[in-house]
């Protein structure tokens, strides 16, 4: 859930917004969030149901009551994306810094092991998968980092195409960025993917699969 900063606040300045990060604080039932917020019980359930079906919030357990045990709500792991971050900057440093000590052959060597040991984590996941499947599933893990791709076809060849690279704010400063997902996406495939990233004022990500 890769979100824009003006989308964020606005989202936080939302009722919904409010609870979710009254839930990032602790677990909390209903009548607390009623109370926190100074709204109706059914008010606060009827965004609880929303947040449910939109998969940021789930049921954690129950609390004593004086009639009944009461339900207590907390944020689910995806709700987690929607708060800000500063791991992108952290990134940015710190590949800053490694840059500095190291040779640019021993640098893209680097963002190559990243990718594999990404790769590798999925590895129990991609067994038994044919290299169609793998490509759906290398879409779905660049989905759940931050960005939205495709798969097309052009030339009698075929690209994974990104839209909102999951390392840009890396890739931005450090083309050596773009090997990390080459290495990624060939680990994940099981065949060697091609960076064919276009830079310039109109930037876009394209891997090529052989």
């Amino acid at each position: 859930m890769m979100k824009s900063a003006a989308w964020r606040e606005g989202f936080f300045e939302s009722t919904r917004g409010r609870v979710l990060a009254l839930l990032q604080t602790k677990n909390r039932t209903v009548n607390e969030l009623a109370d926190e917020l100074q709204l109706t019980d059914n008010a606060v359930r009827a965004h609880l149901v929303s947040l449910d079906r939109d998969g940021l919030v789930r049921r954690a357990g129950t609390e004593r009551g004086v009639r009944r045990p009461h339900v207590t709500y907390a944020i689910t792991e995806e709700a987690e994306h929607v708060f800000p971050k500063a791991y992108g900057v952290l990134l940015s440093h710190f590949v800053a810094i490694v840059a500095k000590r190291l040779e640019p052959r021993a640098l893209r060597a680097s963002m190559r092991e990243v990718g594999r040991r990404i790769a590798a984590d999925q590895s129990p996941k991609l067994k038994g998968q044919s290299k169609t499947q793998r490509i759906k599933s290398a879409l779905v893990l660049l989905k759940e980092m931050g960005g939205a791709a495709t798969l097309s076809e052009g030339e009698g060849r075929h690209f994974i195409r990104g839209h909102g690279c999951p390392l840009s704010a890396v890739t931005a400063h450090h083309q050596e960025g773009c090997l990390i997902a080459e290495a990624l996406l060939s680990g994940i495939i099981g065949v060697p993917v091609k960076e064919r990233c276009i830079r310039g004022p109109t930037p876009s990500c394209r891997f090529e699969i052989p």
